[in-house]
């Protein structure tokens, strides 16, 4: 039998404690993985948007164009993102079985709010419906459709509505009247603040709008495929953001395919 003197007792006694407290440890209930309510997260200061009509150089319009818009769609998708890993670790606790605490449903009717989601019941399916509008759109595919709308950021509405995406309103004196509006329709172009607004506009309307449903499916399907979700995967799904339908896709996906050295 090995001997194992003073150092050795010492040694296997501490083993012995330290084994005690993982046991009791492992007895003890863990803390919930989250906290009841998202982190705000605050706007950067907003760069002012070049005059894109002064760019003469069509290289240099467009890298500029694309170097504006592009970290404020990385921010609202940011944003996005952090609501949908909440509402992914609510999920995770609901298929253990966990009942959520109020301040968490709470802030699961208010994110559902925001997409336009009925969340009748709370449960791991009707969540698992509300991620399926909480998700982010492909940089690529905004910066593009954007390009188009907005003539390269030189459209009438880019410049004097910061409306980068044609989105229309529908209330008098909403945003600026189109020249060429039909007789009979009431719609305006909308006016934002800023092109954060606009940006944040056309990402709501994009989860939230019956029209952009296909859209949200096959990023849904691709998501539970663990594939990655592309501006090519999404674009074919704006037949409806344009009356030229089918044109206005094609368009958008050559766009893509020219553009990608400035993406």
């Amino acid at each position: 039998m090995m001997k194992t003197g003073r150092v050795g007792r010492l040694t296997l006694g501490l083993a012995v404690v330290a084994a005690g407290v993982i046991a009791l440890q492992t007895q003890v209930p863990q803390p919930r993985p989250v906290e009841a309510d998202l982190p705000l997260q605050k706007n950067p200061p907003l760069s002012a948007a070049p005059d894109f009509t002064q760019l003469t150089v069509v290289t240099e319009k467009k890298q500029a164009f694309f170097d504006f818009l592009r970290p404020l769609v990385e921010q609202e998708n940011d944003k996005t993102l952090e609501q949908r890993l909440w509402v992914k670790t609510m999920v995770a606790l609901l298929s253990q079985g966990q009942t959520l605490e109020q301040t968490e449903l709470n802030q699961l009717s208010d994110i559902a709010q925001q997409y336009r989601f009925e969340l009748r019941s709370v449960t791991e399916q009707t969540v698992r419906d509300l991620m399926e509008r909480v998700d982010i759109v492909p940089v690529e595919m905004v910066l593009i459709q954007a390009a188009n709308e907005s003539g390269w950021g030189v459209s009438r509405f880019a410049v004097e509505g910061n409306n980068y995406f044609g989105q229309w309103c529908f209330s008098r004196g909403c945003g600026l009247v189109p020249n060429a509006r039909s007789s009979g329709l009431s719609h305006e172009v909308a006016r934002f603040d800023d092109a954060r607004g606009s940006v944040s506009a056309y990402l709501r309307n994009l989860n939230t709008n019956a029209a952009y449903a296909e859209l949200r499916t096959i990023r849904r399907w691709l998501r539970e495929a663990d594939q990655p979700v592309t501006a090519e995967d999404l674009i074919p799904t704006l037949l409806r953001y344009s009356e030229r339908k089918e044109e206005y896709v094609a368009e958008l996906l050559q766009m893509l395919d020219n553009n990608r050295v400035y993406l």
